[in-house]
């Protein structure tokens, strides 16, 4: 038996989906190859994925933040002296999308900074608007359990440092 990174009720982070919690553990036969998997319930949108436990780190499956890393996550949404390339906006679209999908909580907040900064200089397109609102939350879920608070605090303390 492999060695597994996550047991039943463990919490964990999907790159571009978000927080889910560890449903249950299963052995399945496929192409005649037993292999187990996780099954993971996403907390925004009750979606179930099925994950190969062999595969997990790959993918990117990951544990969430700890409280001291949290800091590090506020201190890059606090950095304002940074220069927001002037690429065109689908170029720069698909450039936090990549960025959203490592499911790095750094490079998460890195697209949240960005695109709010960019906000203050010129209407964002919907595209932008949405990856935005996805951002945000992918944060906002993850830091309030890692801090233990209410996500409405954790969206409080991220909108004050944009206002």
């Amino acid at each position: 038996m492999e060695n597994l990174l996550f047991t039943t009720g463990d919490m964990a982070v999907y790159p571009a989906h978000g927080v889910g919690v560890i449903k249950d553990i299963q052995q399945q036969n496929i192409g005649g190859v037993d292999q187990s998997f996780y099954v993971m319930k996403i907390l925004d949108n009750d979606m179930t994925i099925m994950i190969p436990t062999s595969n997990s780190a790959n993918v990117g499956l990951r544990a969430i933040i700890d409280s001291n890393e949290v800091e590090k996550v506020m201190t890059i949404l606090e950095q304002r002296d940074i220069k927001i390339s002037s690429q065109t906006w689908n170029r720069r679209y698909r450039d936090y999308m990549e960025k959203i999908k490592t499911g790095s909580v750094y490079e998460v907040a890195v697209v949240l900074r960005d695109l709010y900064l960019l906000k203050d200089d010129k209407e964002l397109s919907y595209g932008e608007r949405k990856m935005m609102d996805t951002a945000k939350s992918l944060l906002i879920k993850e830091i309030s359990l890692a801090r233990e608070v209410d996500e409405d605090k954790v969206e409080r303390q991220v909108e004050k440092i944009f206002s």
